[in-house]
């Protein structure tokens, strides 16, 4: 009976192994790089990372100030990218990304993304305030209405979102959700596997329905207010410019520009072919052209 025991133990131990070799090799999962939070509060990725996208069909990169993409060649005139994951874009291979993408259609600026997965719109200022070491002459923040939105705690507290305590007028920085849990998953890759494929809930999952863009309404008029005014204060705003997502609502924008920011509101309206995967409100690579295709149209104008 031990030994019928032991060989078990030693056939799952073997089929782990096996499973493990082949996750990796197919790249049945995507690589995700490894966060930490600075001194400055600011969630960002640890330096020089490389990995592979799922199915392995492209690699992404942190580069040596924990932000993804290559660094620019030249700081002269720079121009920084700041945004959430439409920015950070690990779905799509860097030359889709936007700083290569404007630095072949605007000669006169160098481009550095900064971006991460869940930046809010008060933690923009925060990333824009630390790079400011770097003398950047503008800065393009990428947002949309939820990240004015999440980022107010008197709308919904969020603990691993950078929120403002509009009450106390007190910047409140996020944390990371579980990071032991979250570094043992993404280094097992076959049991980070396994959580994707069979996630842990029993609802009977519905396909997903295709992404359909439509114009928003503005909300919590009067926290966005509390926010607006936050941010005019305590941070510089003559040298931001908010590239707003289509369909953002155009009260919203309306705020944004009765305080003094300029603003580039994208359009993909009257675009016959989607922005957006299939089921996903990612931008595609096309999309990412198109975004880049505007943006530097309205950087050239301002030159």
């Amino acid at each position: 009976m031990l030994k019928f025991i032991r060989n078990i133990v030693l056939f799952i131990i073997a089929a782990m192994i096996a499973g493990e070799v082949v996750v990796r090799i197919t790249h049945a999962v995507s690589d995700v790089p490894q966060r930490i939070i600075d001194g400055d509060g600011i969630q960002k990725y640890y330096p020089n990372q490389t990995g592979y996208s799922l199915n392995g069909e492209h690699t992404w990169l942190i580069n040596e100030l924990g932000w993804p993409g290559e660094l620019p060649k030249s700081y002269d005139n720079l121009v920084l990218i700041i945004g959430d994951s439409f920015v950070e874009n690990f779905m799509n291979p860097n030359e889709c990304h936007q700083a290569p993408l404007l630095e072949d259609r605007v000669n006169e600026y160098s481009f550095l993304e900064t971006a991460r997965s869940g930046v809010s719109f008060i933690e923009a200022f925060e990333i824009a305030k630390q790079m400011d070491t770097l003398n950047p002459v503008k800065s393009l923040l990428y947002i949309n209405d939820s990240d004015f939105y999440e980022s107010v705690k008197e709308i919904s507290e969020k603990q691993d979102i950078t929120q403002l305590d509009i009450s106390k007028s007190r910047v409140i920085h996020g944390k990371m959700k579980s990071p032991g849990i979250k570094k043992v998953l993404y280094n097992w890759k076959l049991m980070y596997y396994f959580y994707n494929r069979f996630p842990l809930n029993f609802e009977s999952k519905k396909p997903p329905k295709k992404y359909v863009p439509k114009e928003r309404t503005l909300k919590h008029a009067n926290e966005v207010d509390g926010l607006l005014n936050y941010i005019k204060t305590k941070y510089r705003i003559t040298d931001k410019i908010l590239v707003f997502h289509p369909y953002s609502s155009k009260k919203l924008i309306t705020k944004c520009e009765e305080v003094g920011f300029k603003v580039i509101s994208l359009d993909s309206s009257n675009d016959s072919n989607s922005w957006t995967f299939d089921f996903d409100h990612h931008w595609t690579c096309y999309g990412h052209e198109q975004v880049a295709n505007q943006v530097a149209r309205s950087l050239k104008s301002s030159h």
